[in-house]
């Protein structure tokens, strides 16, 4: 029997998933993308987890798809490649749409559908050390399931010189890109920065965290219009009357913790 491709822990309202392949460099095959998918679900839906870690043993973040993997995909039909390609797209969408914010912890490389699994997350911070590449068209491929994410996190001009020229870059020049948010020099600075926006994640309102994602993932790129004025006039009002809306404001002007705050 083989071992699972990924571990899932908790600590408190923080549930962390972790890669767990480091012998081939965390790649990903149908079973790790049937359990990522299946993991981030079950988590959006845990009403006791309010913020996702994605995580990864040995020395690599995710080097993108499995090359045992990707040699089987070649004896596919084109209708198989076609649902293999959707469950990728699926599974990306699983953990971009996770109505918890997610936080990539990335300690090292992330190629190919590596650097889709981190543009996926909310945040993401990087070993100064780790290495970034878009690699697929070396093989002949391109980085199509991945692109939405990408597209969205480094935006179209980077995205279409690292997609194109495939050259591998640095953490700095992923935060330069947006594909990251902080580099950390060691270990140990990466998890402090994770455990900085853990913190500040749940001392918001896990409903208005799942909402602002819901929001930013709406109304960008949509033009600036009365039916947009309208929408986001609609959000604020239902923000406004739901319960933690009103808990918030009480807090606010009583100057206390709201009831969601977890101690820091």
């Amino acid at each position: 029997m083989s071992a699972a491709p990924i571990h899932l822990s908790r600590n408190g309202a923080v549930a962390t998933v972790t890669l767990a392949r480091p012998e081939v460099r965390n790649a990903f095959d149908a079973a790790t993308i049937a359990a990522l998918h299946a993991a981030f679900i079950e988590l959006g839906a845990a009403p006791q987890v309010r913020v996702v870690v994605l995580a990864a043993d040995g020395p690599a973040f995710s080097a993108g798809a499995d090359l045992n993997w990707m040699r089987e995909m070649a004896g596919y039909s084109d209708a198989e490649n076609r649902d293999d390609g959707l469950k990728l797209a699926r599974m990306l969408r699983a953990i971009a749409d996770c109505p918890k914010p997610v936080i990539a912890r990335v300690q090292g490389d992330a190629f190919a559908g590596g650097v889709g699994l981190v543009a996926a997350c909310d945040l993401a911070v990087a070993l100064q050390s780790a290495r970034f590449c878009l690699s697929e068209v070396k093989l002949g491929l391109i980085p199509a399931t991945i692109a939405p994410h990408v597209l969205r996190a480094m935006g179209p001009r980077a995205a279409q010189r690292y997609s194109l020229t495939a050259e591998v870059f640095d953490a700095a020049t992923a935060r330069q890109t947006g594909l990251i948010h902080e580099v950390a020099t060691d270990a140990a600075a990466l998890d402090a920065q994770v455990q900085q926006w853990c913190a500040a994640l749940l001392a918001a309102s896990p409903q208005a965290l799942a909402a602002a994602k819901r929001l930013l993932a709406d109304v960008a790129h949509r033009p600036l219009n009365e039916a947009l004025l309208a929408d986001t006039a609609v959000r604020i009002a239902e923000a406004r009357s739901s319960a933690e809306g009103r808990e918030g404001i009480a807090a606010f002007l009583a100057k206390r913790k709201p009831s969601w705050a977890q101690p820091s």
